[in-house]
């Protein structure tokens, strides 16, 4: 997914300390690829593998290999990078473009940047700008909250008790993410969840109407965002006896490509809904250390039932 540099310097404004040199008509240029180059090897000529739907960071070791070329030398090789048409050209430690550079920029149209940041820790950030900004995203119906540093989201029809329940699990001291609307985007294998920048740190409880979190139960009832570990679905309590009572079949649900576990939990009048959750994650938390009670049970049953048959 192509990203313009207009989106690159909106989105990064605050991480990247990026300042426009040349180019502003020229924002709308699409970056195709999410890496960042450094073009040493093109500046001695060499463009057979040269990274041309990159942004172009110039550093200290070009900017010292430039001014060791003679002007008409540094034109050329310089010459040869734009006529790449490459997206941009970046110029770290708050550098004064060489004469050359601003001169090509304005004949090949090439929008020209520089940043006060050090030539890695620029590529650093602005490597995790472009990959938040192209990474896979869906909004999803739903209450997300982190419980004992589980990412829970409750789902389930309108009305089932989604915001009650959390709002119960804010009383006991765990974080909201966000209410009825839950942003996802995809990193890494992960997914991380968040509010809408509309409705963040807000919720609306029946009977009640909408409420402001953190003016309500302090900063640290709210999250900006956390990962995604569980999704657990309210619904109401039916008699099925094919229902999973033992946890030995879990199931999971697939979003955006990545696989998460999923638990049902019937809603009946007099459960404890937020006690149960509470539960479950706390439940998680042990598989993650290894400590399965289902499995543990199991493995014991059918032992004892070995052992019995043997004798």
């Amino acid at each position: 997914m192509a990203i313009t540099l207009k989106e690159l310097v909106t989105s990064g404004a605050a991480r990247l300390s990026l300042e426009l040199i040349w180019g502003e008509g020229r924002m709308d240029r699409e970056i195709e690829e999410k890496a960042i180059n450094r073009p040493g090897l093109a500046l001695t000529g060499f463009f057979q593998y040269f990274a041309q739907r990159r942004l172009q960071v110039f550093g200290l070791a070009e900017f010292t290999y430039l001014k060791s070329l003679t002007p008409e030398e540094r034109e050329a090789r310089l010459r040869g990078i734009f006529e790449k048409n490459v997206p941009a050209i970046i110029i770290s430690r708050n550098r004064i473009p060489l004469p050359e550079i601003r001169a090509l920029s304005e004949e090949y149209g090439t929008p020209l940047f520089r940043t006060g940041m050090i030539t890695s820790r620029f590529i650093n950030e602005c490597t995790m700008v472009l990959e938040e900004l192209t990474a896979p995203r869906d909004r999803v119906q739903g209450t997300m909250l982190e419980v004992m540093g589980i990412g829970v989201l409750l789902q389930g029809p309108a009305g089932i008790g989604k915001s009650e329940t959390a709002l119960s699990l804010i009383g006991r001291g765990y974080s909201l993410v966000s209410d009825d609307v839950t942003e996802m985007v995809r990193s890494g294998g992960r997914i991380t969840a968040s509010a809408h920048e509309m409705t963040r740190y807000h919720m609306e409880i029946r009977g009640v109407g909408i409420v402001h979190v953190p003016s309500l139960f302090g900063v640290s009832s709210i999250r900006r965002d956390a990962m995604l570990d569980i999704v657990i679905n309210l619904h109401p309590y039916v008699n099925d006896a094919e229902e999973d009572r033992t946890g030995l079949h879990p199931s999971e649900i697939e979003i955006l490509g990545v696989k998460v576990p999923y638990l049902t939990l019937p809603v009946s009048s007099g459960r404890d809904m937020a006690n149960i959750v509470e539960a479950a994650a706390l439940n998680y938390k042990l598989k993650l250390l290894g400590h399965d009670a289902a499995k543990e049970l199991d493995e014991k049953v059918i032992g004892n039932f070995l052992r019995k048959a043997a004798n």
